[in-house]
């Protein structure tokens, strides 16, 4: 028998194939986490939920290319334009002005289609493009132009609708996700190293969570321009505050147990105990929350929007088109085309809140 006959009869077996339960886009996931997705797969409402928010999410992402007045594609004489990346002018399609072509003028699509063809998105309006052909007094009802009718400065609804959706969930992720760094880092230390630092901490937190935040927001903003980086920048002054004490509690809970105990003992740093060790069960907690902190940033920056501290004048907002709503109540379309958007996106993000709390929840099993 051969040196490699003999070496095959003691060669340790192939591991077995990795079952597709224990991956999870691709990783491999712990039975825990196994078990938590599929609890949360069995909550077909939150499921579903978060299926329809992330699609809503990405459309929304490219609203650009769904709601424009600009064409995406043009082919003139040969050649072919992408007016919604470049800007080009009225002469290099046959016009007079060296200002940009102006797509919607009827002759400057005359000049175009006589020699070649136009490509335009779904909608043929952005958020800021005031619809001049209007056959009724803005605001105008439902119509095939304009599909869920124009504002009070005949501006397309489905449009403003489109940004407004991109932007209150980008301005919501951006809070979540920088508030919940500058929680779980303050809680953690708080909870771990206790002591002066806990004691002084938690005092700096009750004087400063007890400032009136709305009116604090009202001032500055009266005095600062709102833009998107100023409001959030103003945000996070006090969103930050919501994880602390849920992350505290946890690390005040597990610094005693036996295992961090045994880590501190083999010679780990505070930082990787915190991070390696107790970290993971504090977001437990924290997870929770998330969906819920994300529809309350929305929910917040509607209302300012509403009362006229939000955003700059002109920048699509869910809250601007529910104010459109209450001072046009002769224009139903606008109070419901608010009502069913705002509500909508709150109430998916809040199925997606219970889904993740129920799913975290150890007492929950999957049959």
């Amino acid at each position: 028998m051969s040196i490699a006959e003999r070496t095959a009869d003691i060669a340790p077996a192939a591991p077995p194939p990795l079952d597709t339960r224990d991956t999870f886009l691709g990783m491999r996931v712990t039975p825990l986490t196994r078990r938590r997705l599929d609890l949360f797969r069995r909550n077909h409402l939150a499921f579903w939920s978060l299926w329809v928010f992330a699609a809503i999410f990405l459309i929304s992402l490219f609203a650009e290319f769904l709601c424009n007045d600009r064409p995406l594609l043009i082919r003139y004489d040969g050649a072919f334009y992408t007016p919604i990346f470049t800007a080009y002018s009225e002469k290099e399609f046959g016009g007079f002005f060296e200002g940009e072509a102006e797509y919607r003028d009827p002759v400057v699509r005359d000049m175009i289609e006589d020699k070649g063809w136009i490509l335009w998105p779904p909608v043929r309006f952005d958020y800021r493009t005031i619809n001049y052909d209007l056959q009724r007094p803005a605001p105008s009802p439902p119509s095939a132009v304009n599909w869920l009718g124009t504002d009070d400065q005949a501006r397309d609804v489905v449009a403003r609708v489109v940004y407004g959706i991109r932007i209150s969930i980008l301005f919501g992720f951006s809070v979540v996700i920088v508030s919940s760094i500058i929680g779980i880092v303050a809680g953690a230390t708080q909870g771990y190293w206790g002591g002066r630092w806990d004691l002084y901490f938690q005092r700096f937190m009750e004087i400063w969570g007890s400032v009136p935040t709305l009116y604090v927001i009202i001032i500055l903003a009266s005095v600062i321009t709102p833009t998107f980086m100023v409001l959030l920048g103003i945000f996070l002054l006090w969103s930050w505050m919501g994880l602390v004490g849920l992350v505290r509690t946890e690390f005040i809970r597990a610094r005693n147990f036996d295992y961090v105990r045994a880590a501190r003992a083999l010679g780990a740093s505070d930082w990787v105990v915190m991070l390696r060790h107790i970290l993971p069960n504090a977001m437990v907690s924290s997870m929770t929350m998330l969906p819920f902190m994300l529809s309350g940033s929305v929910t917040l920056l509607s209302g300012l929007d509403f009362i006229g501290y939000g955003l700059p004048v002109g920048s699509p907002s869910l809250g601007e088109l529910v104010l459109q709503a209450r001072n046009n109540l002769h224009a139903p379309w606008l109070g419901f085309t608010a009502f069913l958007t705002l509500g909508s996106l709150l109430m998916l993000l809040v199925f997606i809140g219970e889904g993740v709390r129920d799913a975290f929840d150890p007492r929950k099993n999957v049959a």
